[in-house]
């Protein structure tokens, strides 16, 4: 379960540089959401049921930035900030258990155990707010040059407090 930052926020990312290395595998714009939580191999129909038990509560504005960083050594993102409370309702829906929340939009994954060094990509300042109009709920589908993802269900998430 995600939300996807809108064209502004895709424009704003796009000018970051994306250099041919080998061993890291950048993203692309189509790819580029923040994951709320990943469900992994499940069944749709109990993906869509905790999706539909998903009550999400608004107005939610989403910061991306202030720079470029990485989580471990084989993934170099973006922090999000503000999306805290709708991870913790799609957590509640799915019911305990669940790992913690780190909001990131993943630019590149090194491939493989020897690594790329990530540190020369990190520092680039990159920042946007965004308000989140909904939730969604995606499928991924593995392929050779990354994976490509599928929008299956949608919630709107409120914009205003009323």
């Amino acid at each position: 379960m995600g939300v996807w930052p809108p064209q502004t926020v895709v424009d704003a990312l796009a000018v970051l540089p994306r250099p041919a290395v080998p061993g890291l595998r950048w993203t692309t714009p189509d790819q580029w959401h923040v994951t709320l939580r990943f469900l992994g191999p499940v069944d749709l129909d109990d993906a869509a049921a905790a999706f539909g038990r998903v009550a999400p509560a608004g107005p939610v504005v989403a910061t991306l930035g202030p720079t470029v960083g990485s989580l471990g050594a084989s993934v170099l993102q973006v922090p999000v900030a503000g999306l805290d409370d709708l991870a913790a309702r799609v957590m509640a829906a799915l019911g305990a258990g669940q790992r913690a929340f780190r909001g990131h939009l993943t630019l590149a994954r090194a491939r493989g155990r020897g690594g790329v060094d990530l540190r020369p990509f990190t520092g680039a300042a990159v920042s946007a707010r965004w308000s989140v109009g909904e939730l969604t709920l995606v499928r991924s589908h593995l392929e050779p040059a990354g994976a490509r993802y599928e929008v299956v269900a949608r919630r709107a998430v409120p914009t205003s407090g009323a």
